[in-house]
């Protein structure tokens, strides 16, 4: 398994509307991708502003094509310039395996 998790900081005028398309995209990567096998969205107790993925994928091929899907790039289009920064970090599951 392949697990992926992305910190984010969003402008705080932007917040509410990034939330928005982030569970659609969650949603939409969890009901129509086969690959996908868990996406969560979590914020921070402490900053509204701060939202923590943890995504978990069959495989690199498998978030290669969720990263190709038409609901991804549509989110990072439309939410790019609300965010203030954004680390991902890749890897791979061992236990469960």
């Amino acid at each position: 398994m392949y697990a992926v998790t992305v910190h984010i900081l969003i402008k705080p005028a932007f917040t509410a509307a990034f939330r928005e398309l982030m569970l659609k995209n969650a949603r939409a990567s969890r009901t129509s991708e086969p690959g996908c096998r868990q996406f969560d969205v979590t914020v921070s107790p402490d900053d509204a502003n701060h939202i923590f993925l943890y995504e978990i994928y069959d495989n690199e091929a498998a978030f290669d094509a969720h990263r190709a899907t038409a609901h991804y790039r549509d989110f990072i289009s439309g939410t790019a310039p609300w965010i203030v920064s954004k680390k991902a970090e890749f890897f791979q599951r061992i236990d469960p395996n």
